[in-house]
């Protein structure tokens, strides 16, 4: 039974593959409309996008769209999934045919891909799409000729202008009933030396790969000579194949020959023999891309025009997400104040507020940042740009571990960690995204600037040296700069400890430059956002509801007692005069009940471990209080001197924080100190968000644990070398 027979048991499945920027998605997004899913492929956190294409006859067919990838040659996990959808392997369900989307433009690169999945034995469709580009340039590509040398129907399509895919869904169906191949498959000229070693290793290939096919097995002997070593990250490979892999290359070395090498070689060789056929010679002119380029690639100018549109990035994540933050805290405190009128006071009311309603705000005042976030990565991506990032970026990003790609996900961090972690998938490689997430978290994100301005404001006179620069201006840069270093750092230890890999080139198209699809942009913006919320939201929510438990219970009767005397000596004043005493009651009330609370009871308890640093439990209560979100220990401080919700710009606060003393007298707060707790707060992961944002990531505790843990104790380490050297210094 053919597979279009069989679409009342199940629909048939097209996998939809494609270079990097050949505008496959954009396909995907239009054939299918608002019919898809999200998910995540099995053992990574790459998302598995899939829809349903209707087509004439009341038919439909699941497309799923393959991750992008210029070749199935696969070092890790991520890189692997291509083949693993391509082929079936593992969890994924084998597909009925393949739909290669190749970018006419850049016809040469795309074969390379082409001639892979065409190895593969599989029913096969050649979507060529921006052919009107090439056009609009002069050119024309032969399709009858692709055609007869591919073997496979050749359809020319235009993903962002065309409205009718007729040509494409019938070229599909008569794939899908075994009428799509039209001639002999390519199959480039080896010597007899490469293909005896090619059909010895073939033999090791599993019988359920290969499902009874010779070329196919050849084909997954190829894969496995061009990407198995002894580390990699593809552990569902059979130890058996990787072993023949391994002595299949040493062979060839002993003879001294690179048999992977010859292999890339004769591919590119039977691409160059026959492009003539497939483009013919065109006037030689340089494009507007190549002249863009020029400027964007630049070594000085570039560098200075991505600052430049990162800087707009970076405002836009500072200052125009603010509004919608704003809107958001003034409508969970809208709500907040209206259950305070509605619930009776108490317990319930404090947790359902306090708790619950806090817990849903801190999640959802993330999104205005992440969709914007996502709304520049996404244009970026469309219009070209991206790829000219990662080319500018990576020989700086590479001398620490990293590659190119990190810099856009590393400067977000600067804003916000958690958009910055979602941004990391970007990157292809594993080891590079866990490498990248492991230190954006250090950067200086805008939740650590309460805290900077509260200490400094508070610590540090508003004096000048050098006769102009002022000193809390100076501190300010300072900090900046102190956390990127660090990060960097921090990647250069990594990258050579727990993430050593072999060094991987960074080899990227330059797509042409062209105009964004805004119904693709939206459609990413919004599987992040929901994405987000689905998956990070629930942690922090809990995470929430456990802080607010620890910072409540259990409770100081006592307190609530001198509070009921002081509210009924307040009703004998005048009505200002009580409502005066009635808040500083209320004040006091919370800096009594959260002394005795769990986490009172803990600051005191880590008071011996944080009094290196020159930190006494009260502080130790705003950094648990700070694991809720960094600048909560603002607010935090406010309650545990009996002062009420404030903020960084309070006065009355900063005075508080300058007249408290030990109790020897000396003062709690000296500059030394403020300088330790910035340094520490600069480097402590104090924030669960971001920690759910990892875990999400990850879809594993370790990774998180291992971040929270290894952040705490640099940022110990750091501020206990600034505050006992200071004293040492006599500061």
């Amino acid at each position: 039974m053919n597979a279009v027979a069989d679409t009342q048991a199940r629909r048939p499945l097209v996998a939809l593959a494609g270079n990097p920027n050949t505008g496959k998605t954009t396909l995907f997004n239009r054939l299918t409309g608002a019919q898809q899913k999200v998910g995540n492929y099995a053992g990574v956190t790459v998302e598995r996008v899939s829809g349903v294409w209707n087509v004439p006859g009341g038919r439909s067919i699941e497309l799923l769209d393959v991750p992008g990838t210029a070749s199935l040659s696969a070092k890790s996990k991520e890189e692997e999934l291509a083949l693993r959808t391509l082929v079936g392997l593992g969890d994924e369900p084998a597909p009925d045919a393949i739909l290669l989307v190749v970018d006419a433009t850049q016809l040469a690169r795309n074969l390379y891909l082409a001639l892979q999945a065409l190895e593969l034995d599989i029913p096969l469709v050649v979507a060529l799409n921006m052919a009107d580009e090439l056009r609009e340039r002069g050119e024309e590509i032969d399709v009858a000729a692709l055609e007869r040398e591919l073997g496979v129907p050749v359809v020319k399509i235009s993903a962002l202008r065309d409205r009718d895919f007729a040509a494409l869904q019938g070229r599909v169906l008569d794939a899908l009933e075994g009428r799509s191949r039209l001639g002999a498959r390519p199959r480039p000229a080896l010597d007899r030396g490469l293909e005896a070693a090619l059909e010895e290793l073939s033999a090791h290939v599993p019988a359920e790969w290969t499902r009874g096919s010779v070329p196919r097995g050849r084909a997954l002997a190829a894969w496995a000579l061009l990407s198995l070593e002894e580390r990699d990250e593809l552990d569902s490979v059979p130890p058996a194949l990787r072993a023949a892999a391994l002595e299949t290359r040493r062979k060839g070395t002993a003879a001294g020959r690179a048999l992977d090498d010859e292999l890339v070689a004769a591919r590119w060789r039977w691409i160059d023999e026959h492009m003539p056929r497939f483009v013919p010679a065109a006037p030689s002119r340089r494009g507007t891309s190549e002249r863009i380029d020029a400027v964007l690639l630049h070594p000085v100018l570039g560098f200075a025009v991505f600052l430049l549109l990162m800087g707009l990035v970076f405002q836009a994540l500072f200052a125009w997400s603010d509004p919608l933050i704003g809107l958001i805290e003034a409508g969970a405190a809208q709500v907040g104040s209206v259950l305070r009128d509605v619930l009776p006071a108490g317990l319930l009311a404090d947790f359902v507020v306090d708790g619950m309603l806090a817990g849903v705000g801190s999640v959802v005042v993330f999104l205005p940042q992440i969709l914007l976030l996502f709304l520049f990565i996404a244009l970026m991506e469309d219009t070209g740009y991206m790829a000219r990032v990662a080319a500018l970026m990576d020989r700086i990003m590479r001398t620490m571990g990293l590659s190119g790609r990190a810099f856009v996900p590393m400067l977000s961090g600067y804003a916000c960690a958690v958009p910055a972690i979602l941004a990391t998938r970007t990157m292809e490689r594993r080891r590079d995204r866990m490498l990248t997430m492991l230190v954006v978290p250090l950067m200086t994100c805008s939740a650590r600037l309460p805290v900077y301005t509260l200490l400094i404001g508070a610590l540090f006179p508003p004096t000048v040296v050098l006769g102009f620069l002022p000193v809390q201006g100076l501190l300010m840069v300072a900090m900046y700069l102190f956390s990127t270093l660090v990060a960097l750092l921090a990647a250069a230890v990594l990258s050579k400890t727990l993430f050593r890999a072999a060094g991987s080139s960074l080899i990227l198209e330059l797509p042409a430059y062209r105009a964004p699809h805004w119904s693709s942009v939206l459609a990413t913006m919004r599987q992040r956002a929901w994405s987000f919320l689905r998956d990070a939201g629930g942690t922090i929510l809990a995470c929430t509801v456990a802080l607010w438990f620890l910072l409540s219970f259990p409770g100081d009767s006592e307190g609530a007692a001198r509070h009921e005397q002081r509210l009924a000596a307040a009703e004998q004043l005048a009505p200002a005069q009580r409502e005066e005493a009635s808040a500083a009651s209320e004040a006091q009330r919370r800096s009594d009940a959260l002394a005795h609370s769990w986490a009172g009871s803990f600051g005191r308890w880590i008071e011996p471990v944080i009094e290196p640093l020159g930190f006494d439990w009260k502080i130790g209560v705003g950094l648990v209080g700070a694991f809720a979100a960094r600048e909560v220990f603002v607010s935090t401080l406010g309650v545990v001197y009996g002062l009420g919700e404030t903020d960084e710009e309070s006065d009355t606060l900063r005075s508080a924080i300058k007249a408290e003393t030990r109790a020897d007298g000396k003062p709690v707060y000296t500059p030394l100190v403020g300088l330790s707790l910035m340094v520490f707060f600069a480097l402590a992961c104090q924030c669960m968000s971001t920690l759910a944002a990892v875990r999400r990531e990850t879809k594993s505790w370790r990774w998180p644990v291992f971040l929270f843990v290894y952040m705490t104790v640099l940022a110990w380490a750091a501020s206990f070398a600034v505050f006992q050297g200071g004293q040492l210094l006599g500061l």
